[in-house]
């Protein structure tokens, strides 16, 4: 495995980190200062920004939505730099999440999150957006193979919309679903997770059995993954056909996506 970019401590930049040194079934190895992933960039300090524009980066790829936007703040923009706009959720979903996450009381988050409905949640969302969103996914890997390397892709926590985008890329490229599951469990170190905020913070707004409740909507858990590579399984019966049929990948787009990130 090929040495990573040594992981800065940036401030307002969560979970981020390089996806080079993954193996691919074939040997080769994914490229490091190639391909990065990160939460949202709204936050980022000068510090933080400094080190961004130094990894020599083409284009970012924010899977935000509207609602995202809204609540966090557009990013903050690196001399340059190509930032692409790819939303991977509704807006209206956006907008429902988080009202959950800051204002939903016990009583409604027992309802809708309590006896494993937030994990099913989770599930649902990434099979749906694998799904629905093959167009979107398809033009993040075409440009990957033309011309937007190196890329940083992002959504807010950079563990869901951008932790499947990364699976995917990573799946075209070659590399093991086992590998990619890995590499998606580091966004649940303490450091790189997404800070829960609520409106009221007091005690009771923040309770123990209110945090396990919102967990799952912020852990990242292999079954949310899986479920997605089950999908891709199910509906298109494999990878292979799944980055054919389902991306309209040609061979010999994937043969330059692999020349550019693959050593």
């Amino acid at each position: 495995m090929t040495q990573q970019i040594q992981e800065p401590e940036l401030t307002g930049v969560r979970n981020f980190r390089d996806v080079g040194g993954l193996p691919t079934s074939d040997g080769r190895t994914v490229m490091t200062g190639r391909l990065f992933r990160s939460g949202h960039l709204a936050h980022a300090t000068e510090s933080d920004a400094e080190f961004l524009a130094s990894l020599g980066l083409h284009t970012i790829f924010d899977f935000r939505n509207g609602a995202d936007h809204a609540l966090e703040g557009p990013d903050v923009e690196l001399p340059g730099v190509r930032n692409v706009n790819i939303p991977l959720s509704d807006p209206a979903d956006g907008r429902e999440f988080w009202r959950l996450v800051r204002d939903g009381d016990l009583v409604q988050l027992r309802g809708i999150l309590g006896d494993g409905k937030a994990a099913a949640r989770m599930s649902n969302s990434y099979r749906g957006i694998i799904r629905q969103r093959t167009a979107e996914h398809s033009r993040v890997v075409h440009a990957l193979a033309e011309d937007s390397v190196p890329a940083l892709m992002h959504c807010a926590a950079g563990k869901d919309r951008a932790g499947l985008s990364i699976a995917v890329t990573l799946l075209a490229l070659g590399v093991e679903r086992e590998a990619i599951v890995t590499d998606y469990l580091e966004s649940n170190a303490p450091h790189r997770r997404y800070r829960v905020r609520r409106t009221d913070e007091s005690a009771g707004a923040r309770s123990p059995e209110v945090m396990e409740l919102l967990a799952p909507l912020f852990d990242a858990r292999a079954e949310y993954l899986v479920a997605a590579f089950e999908t891709i399984d199910e509906i298109w019966g494999g990878v292979d056909r799944y980055l054919a049929e389902g991306l309209g990948l040609r061979p010999e787009t994937l043969d330059r996506l692999r020349d550019r990130l693959l050593v």
